[in-house]
C-alpha cells in the first residue's frame, strides 16, 4: 500500500468530530466487563512490584494472544505471585478511558485508539510496547452484485464505524481506485455505510449492504451467509503484514513496575510462541475463552478461516502504524499527528534477546 500524502489544511469540523470516533478501531461498542476469575496464583510464588495488574482485550480474535494468554495461565506464570486481573472491552474509546483513569494499567488494542490515545494526551498517556497480531481483515461482497474490483464502484460497502481503523483502510483503498467518497458522510462513487459488526452480517442477508471491509470473525460470518472474499487487506501490505493489534501500557505503570510489564511480556512472547506452534490447540483455546465471555462459541465454518487469516506475532509493525495515520490525514479524518515517543520497545527487545530471538525496530517513533 503506498504511503499517502499529508494534507496541507484539513476542514476544523472533520478534525474534531473524527478523532473521539477514530478511537473505536476494532470496536462493537462501548460497555466493558471485569472478569472476576482471575487465573490460580501458585502457592509460594513470589510477588513483583505490583500486587496485581490490571489487564484489557476485546473478546476479538484478533485480541486471541490475550484470549489464550489468560485462558491457559500463560501470563499468571511470568507474574509469579502477582495477580491479573483481566476486564473485555468492546470498543477502543472505553479502553482508552480505563488506562487514563488506572483501571487498566495494560491493553491489547488497535493502531487507531493507540494513535489518538497518545495524540490527545500530548503523548502523556501510553505507550506501545509490543506488536500482537497482524492481518486478520477482508473485504466481502454479494458474488451476484459484485464480480470484480471494478465493480464495487457505485455499490453500498459496510465498514465497522466512521473512522475506525477499518473505516480509514476502505476510504484509502477507493481513493486509489480513483474514486471520490465523502469522508464524513460517506457518499460518492461508493456508498461507505458505517455499520455495528454485529448487525453487519444481518445488514448483508437484507439486502441493505452490498459487502463490507471488516475484521474478522465478521469477514467469515458474511462468507458464511454466501458473502465472496473479494480483497485480504493483507494483499496490500509489504510483506502482506500490517499491525491490527498492538499492546499499549499506562506510561506511569510502566515507571513504576517496569518488572510487571517485562513479565507480562514475557507471557506475551510466550503466548504467541505456543499459539503458533500448537495451532488447533491455540483456536480452542480462544474459542473456549470467547464462549466463557459471551456465552457462544463461534461455529466451525467461521472460526476456521477467520484464524487461519491472522497472523500472532511480536514485532508491532511500526512503519505500518505510521502509514494508517498518514491514510487517516489524507482521508480528512485526522490531523497530521507527531508520534514521536508512542513506542517503548526496550523492554520487549529485552525479553527477546532472553527467549534468542531478533529484536524489534520503532521505525524512528521510539521514545527518548
Amino acid at each position: 500500500m503506498s504511503a499517502a500524502r499529508p494534507l496541507s489544511a484539513l476542514r476544523t469540523i472533520a478534525v474534531i468530530t473524527a478523532v473521539p470516533l477514530l478511537l473505536t478501531a476494532c470496536g462493537y461498542g462501548s460497555d466493558s466487563t471485569d472478569d472476576d476469575k482471575r487465573p490460580a496464583v501458585a502457592a509460594g510464588a513470589k510477588k513483583l512490584s505490583a500486587d496485581e495488574v490490571k489487564i484489557g482485550y476485546f473478546p476479538n480474535l484478533t485480541h486471541a494472544t490475550a484470549l489464550v494468554g489468560v485462558q491457559e495461565g500463560l501470563f499468571q506464570k511470568e507474574l509469579g505471585g502477582t495477580t491479573i486481573k483481566a476486564s473485555t472491552f468492546n470498543a477502543g474509546p472505553s479502553e482508552i478511558e480505563a488506562l487514563n483513569a488506572g483501571s487498566i494499567d495494560i491493553g491489547w488494542i488497535g493502531p487507531s485508539p493507540a494513535i489518538n490515545g497518545y495524540t490527545k494526551s500530548k503523548g502523556k498517556s501510553l505507550r506501545i510496547i509490543s506488536g500482537s497480531a497482524s492481518g486478520g481483515v477482508k473485504l466481502v461482497v454479494n458474488p451476484k452484485k459484485i464480480k470484480s474490483l471494478k465493480d464495487v464502484k457505485g455499490k453500498k460497502i459496510a465498514t465497522p464505524q466512521f473512522g475506525n481503523t477499518q473505516d480509514v483502510a476502505f476510504l484509502n483503498w477507493a481513493s486509489e481506485q480513483g474514486w471520490k467518497v465523502d469522508a464524513q458522510s460517506g457518499k460518492g462513487d461508493v456508498s461507505v455505510v458505517r455499520t455495528d459488526n454485529k448487525i453487519t452480517p444481518d445488514a448483508y442477508k437484507s439486502g441493505s449492504i452490498d459487502g463490507a471491509w471488516v475484521p474478522e470473525p465478521t469477514a467469515s460470518k458474511l462468507v458464511a451467509e454466501g458473502g465472496k472474499v473479494l480483497l485480504d487487506e493483507s494483499d496490500l501490505w509489504p510483506d502482506k503484514k500490517f499491525v491490527i493489534t498492538n499492546i499499549i501500557v499506562s506510561q506511569k505503570f510502566l515507571k513504576e513496575h517496569p518488572d510487571v510489564v517485562e513479565a507480562v511480556l514475557r507471557g506475551s512472547v510466550k503466548t504467541n510462541e505456543w499459539i503458533n506452534t500448537n495451532p488447533d490447540k491455540a483456536k480452542a483455546a480462544a474459542n473456549s475463552a470467547l464462549e466463557k465471555l459471551s456465552g457462544k462459541a463461534l461455529p466451525a465454518n467461521v472460526i476456521d478461516p477467520a484464524w487461519k487469516s491472522i497472523a500472532f506475532l511480536d514485532d508491532p509493525l511500526a512503519s505500518t502504524l505510521g502509514t494508517e495515520a498518514e491514510h487517516a490525514v489524507k482521508a480528512g479524518l485526522l490531523d497530521k499527528p507527531d508520534l514521536k515517543g508512542i513506542y517503548d520497545l526496550a523492554p520487549l527487545d529485552k525479553v527477546l534477546e532472553a527467549e534468542g530471538k531478533d529484536k524489534v525496530d520503532d521505525a524512528g517513533l521510539g521514545a527518548e
